[in-house]
């Protein structure tokens, strides 16, 4: 029971993220064709917030909630960043979903997104699985 406070932050960032159209198929299309820039500002949107969050986190040596000091190690790039990054790019673009807001769009109603969020979780199962034979 100590963790419902972040099921509840969940589901109040679930309803933004409806509210906002954030997870609309016909947005995600718009944004991979060009057509609108809704969803490039509330990505840019995003983006800034989290940049001044890490610099406000790293200026102040703010703390996790448990009181634990908050440590950001930096990430190397390699090939399989790449790879990966054109494999999601491309299961969004034929989903019209991200991964996040999967659970949304099936909390919303929206039950074929089960097939996605299956297959996701299928996919990130067999990450698992092979991560110790993959090229990192």
């Amino acid at each position: 029971m100590k963790n419902i406070k972040f099921i509840v932050l969940g589901v109040i960032f679930g309803i933004i993220l409806m509210k906002s159209e954030v997870v609309s198929w016909f947005r995600i299309q718009e944004m991979f064709r060009f057509q609108s820039f809704h969803m490039y500002g509330i990505i840019g949107t995003a983006i800034l917030t989290g940049m001044i969050s890490i610099f406000l986190i790293k200026k102040f040596h703010i703390k996790a909630a448990n009181g634990e000091p908050i440590v950001i190690k930096p990430k190397k790039m390699h090939k399989g960043v790449f790879v990966g990054g054109v494999i999601f790019g491309l299961g969004w673009a034929l989903t019209g979903a991200c991964p996040g807001p999967l659970y949304s769009l099936v909390g919303g109603g929206y039950l074929i997104i089960g097939v996605v969020l299956f297959s996701a979780i299928a996919g990130a199962w067999t990450y698992g699985a092979l991560r110790n034979r993959l090229p990192h």
